[in-house]
């Protein structure tokens, strides 16, 4: 991940619009701050959500609440609580989803 040239900035992500996106199931609620190539994200799974895609996209991800289900296309799943991360690639063979039975608020870096 590149930082592209940017002054110090603060974010109030309370002052961010939410935009959903529904999943298979359940929807996400995106609070995203983006320049150039980088996108930061406060993101809300509601409980039971399920993702509708694959994503290849690299990340740092964060869990603030609840818990993460990610499974990973080669049929390998991590379970992560409050105060886990992860970490994958744009390369490679991590491609992943998401899913939650009770929930889950994140904070993505990509």
């Amino acid at each position: 991940m590149k930082i592209p040239a940017l002054a110090f900035t603060t974010t109030d992500w309370s002052a961010v619009p939410a935009v959903a996106y529904p999943g298979e199931t359940g929807q996400a609620l995106w609070r995203t701050f983006a320049i150039g190539d980088l996108r930061v994200r406060l993101v809300e799974y509601s409980p039971g959500y399920l993702a509708d895609h694959w994503c290849d996209r690299g990340h740092v991800l964060y869990v603030l609440e609840g818990e993460l289900d990610t499974e990973l296309r080669d049929g390998r799943t991590f379970k992560l609580s409050a105060g886990m991360s992860y970490q994958v690639s744009d390369f490679g063979d991590a491609a992943h989803r998401s899913s939650t039975r009770s929930g889950a608020k994140l904070f993505i870096v990509d």
